[in-house]
């Protein structure tokens, strides 16, 4: 009998091993998967962020060149620094400044705007320094012309330009007007 016994424990102790081996690959093959999710929500998460601060540098390109083209109106002529859009425009009831605060790029979140020279002297508009792929590629402004074909952040150019300031406005609904 004490033989019999044995072997009946051997087989008992050869199935738990082959259990604790399965139990080992689905313990692996669950690991990978959580790994997987995570860099997938890593990647959608990093996505979110650059369409976020692709706003942003819409948004801040607007604005830099709308200070400039007010500069440009009160002034007749383009403002030298970027410093200038800071000062106080006193041409209507209550003084406005052109610009509040000078607002970093977003995309490289510096104060490192590629600038672009006006004919003559000044500064006409702004640009991004990012080298980054956009990932927007339709639905833009008017005024951002050329931007759904860019390829980088850095050709996305805020130009403030009064002769085609003054199409649109001659145009009706911003179409532009044959020559």
């Amino acid at each position: 009998m004490p033989l019999g016994n044995h072997r009946l424990e051997d087989r008992t102790l050869g199935c738990g091993r082959r259990e604790a081996g399965f139990t080992y690959l689905g313990l692996l093959a669950l690991i990978a998967l959580i790994g997987y999710l995570l860099a997938v929500a890593g990647e959608i998460s990093a996505t979110t962020e650059q369409r976020e601060r692709e706003k942003q540098l819409l948004f801040v390109g607007h604005e830099y060149r709308n200070a400039i083209g007010r500069f440009f109106r009160q002034n007749h002529h383009y403002p030298q620094t970027l410093e200038e859009l800071l000062q106080f425009e006193n041409s209507g009831p209550q003084p406005a400044h052109y610009l509040r605060r000078l607002y970093p790029d977003p995309m490289t979140r510096k104060l490192d705007w590629v600038l672009f020279p006006a004919p003559g002297q000044g500064i006409m508009g702004v640009a991004s320094a990012s080298t980054k792929i956009p990932l927007k590629r339709a639905g833009f402004d008017d005024e951002d012309f050329g931007f759904d074909v860019a390829e980088t952040y850095a050709n996305w150019v805020f130009l403030y330009d009064p002769r085609s300031a003054l199409l649109r406005k001659l145009s009706p609904g911003g179409a532009v007007l044959p020559h």
